[in-house]
């Protein structure tokens, strides 16, 4: 029996604005199709917009990061008096709080309270400062979640940054699940079972340092606390993308299950297509078809619950342009 994602969708967090709402300081939006109509089958949205739950209303004077870049304030562009650092930050610090439920984050970009990187700073010189900074906002939330899949909605145009993205939001509900059904010394070492070549193939230094990890648990040690920091490493480790020299060795490591089991040309059609997509001539989408036609013929237990071959629903298609 696969590993397949939970089939109740997760909720993600995002801008209001992306969507459609009208809450723009312009009384406009900035919709996303990816969002609305790509995504939207999938996951269950909770729209926020900070500078509406925060009082200002639309149209509204716009506002923008001013200072020091890793410390801006936010006031308005028109009347500098109008300083709404405290609130954004207060409210991005309630909502980490309160969104206990959500599986990830989608902020929209270049926002002065929802940006998460590259936000214009502005100087006395009235000109941008070359370092940018992250929306208030976006910043007190992200600093009490550090283990939430967050990201533009810009940066998700780009379909590896788009597969890791929801790969990590559907690791994130799997783990939600597990600690709501209880989180065992055995129920934990599971989890990382399921995971190991996902993370292998994201991060393959961290996939050795977490098994060290796991691998000095005894049996007095507290799995609570152990997967608390287990999963802090997993999450932070599975934020890297994966290369097509990681994802080939991961490959290689599957197909090594086949070895005495496929016939010599079975073998060879294998390593050719495995090739190929390390080549760059096809995408991972293909040579994983092939292993997952093999492993129809020929089960195998611990190859079945990877979340590798199936970290989220195939109908998104986000393998097959990477």
């Amino acid at each position: 029996m696969s590993t397949q994602p939970a089939l109740e969708k997760p909720r993600i967090g995002i801008s209001a604005c992306l969507m459609g709402s009208n809450v723009r300081y312009n009384g406009g939006h900035k919709a996303s199709a990816l969002c609305r109509e790509l995504l939207e089958e999938h996951f269950e949205w909770v729209p926020l917009c900070p500078e509406m739950a925060i009082g200002l209303g639309t149209p509204r004077d716009p506002i923008r990061l001013v200072g020091d870049p890793d410390n801006p304030e936010v006031v308005g562009t028109r009347n500098s008096t109008l300083n709404v650092s405290g609130p954004l930050r207060a409210y991005g610090a309630q909502m980490a709080k309160e969104l206990t439920d959500i599986c990830g984050y989608i902020f929209m970009q270049k926002s002065p309270s929802c940006g998460l990187e590259r936000v214009k700073v502005y100087q006395d010189n009235g000109h941008p400062a070359v370092k940018g900074g992250r929306g208030a906002y976006a910043d007190a939330f992200c600093a009490l979640r550090p283990e939430l899949p967050v990201e533009e909605e810009g940066r998700l145009h780009d379909p590896v940054l788009r597969e890791n993205f929801i790969s990590r939001v559907y690791a994130y509900a799997d783990w939600q699940q597990l600690l709501a059904d209880g989180l065992s010394r055995g129920a934990l070492i599971g989890f990382h079972s399921r995971y190991k070549y996902l993370l292998m193939a994201n991060n393959p230094q961290a996939y050795r340092d977490i098994g060290r990890l796991l691998g000095t648990m005894s049996r007095e040690d507290d799995p609570q606390q152990v997967g608390q920091h287990y999963f802090g490493q997993l999450m932070t480790a599975l934020g890297r993308c994966a290369s097509r020299g990681t994802h080939s060795n991961v490959l290689q490591h599957l197909s090594g299950y086949f070895r005495n089991v496929l016939d010599r040309d079975d073998k060879a059609e294998l390593q050719q297509v495995i090739n190929q997509y390390q080549g760059g001539i096809v995408p991972l989408v293909v040579p994983l078809t092939l292993l997952k036609h093999h492993l129809r013929n020929h089960p195998d237990p611990y190859l079945l619950q990877q979340a590798y071959l199936h970290p989220h629903p195939a109908r998104l298609g986000l393998r097959n342009a990477i």
